[in-house]
């Protein structure tokens, strides 16, 4: 796991720029990423930089920057759910390098009984890097109770059961009301 023990600042454009720690991560996809994130933060009340939070994996508080957002991305979001969602697989594809040294290298295929988002690889180990170390399911969440985030950890837990004997799983809630992230291991059966 990296050092969390001083405050990180993260920028959303990293999302559509090639960074070595994201190398199975599409540059456009991440744009698109990134606007929706913006887009929740600001919906919520949050200019740039904000503090998330992050608990589960590692307890930590991790600074969040963004570009102004303009009138034609926040129409192109205008849909709560998916720009939930979307802002939701930027923030983790941003935070879990940092986190945990593990990076997205590949989209999970639907319809396999795999139950998940994305497979993670190691930022550490360049040679396996593209070897499938561990599953990542996200899910995101405008604004929550903390019973409404566990609740979502829960079924998301469960949801990537079918798929355990696979490779370890992480979880990543992220909730932009406070805004916060947990991030839960779950390891292989």
């Amino acid at each position: 796991m990296t050092d969390t023990s001083q405050t990180a600042m993260l920028h959303l454009s990293d999302l559509c720029q090639d960074k070595p720690e994201r190398p199975g991560w599409s540059l456009t996809f991440g744009a698109i990423c990134a606007d929706a994130a913006a887009v929740c933060l600001e919906e919520q009340g949050h200019h740039s930089p904000v503090t998330l939070q992050i608990d589960g994996i590692g307890a930590c508080e991790i600074e969040i920057q963004w570009n102004a957002i303009n009138d034609t991305i926040r129409r192109f979001n205008a849909d709560q759910e998916v720009a939930t969602e979307y802002g939701a697989y930027g923030i983790a594809a941003l935070i879990m390098p940092h986190l945990t040294n593990l990076t997205i290298i590949e989209r999970s295929v639907k319809g396999k009984g795999f139950g998940f988002d994305f497979w993670l690889g190691s930022n550490d180990e360049k040679d396996t890097l593209f070897q499938r170390k561990a599953r990542l399911e996200v899910s995101g969440i405008r604004k929550g109770s903390e019973s409404i985030i566990q609740s979502r950890v829960n079924m998301k837990l469960k949801q990537i059961s079918p798929s355990d004997r696979v490779a370890p799983g992480y979880v990543a809630v992220v909730e932009f009301g406070t805004p916060k992230a947990r991030i839960v291991e779950k390891c292989r059966t």
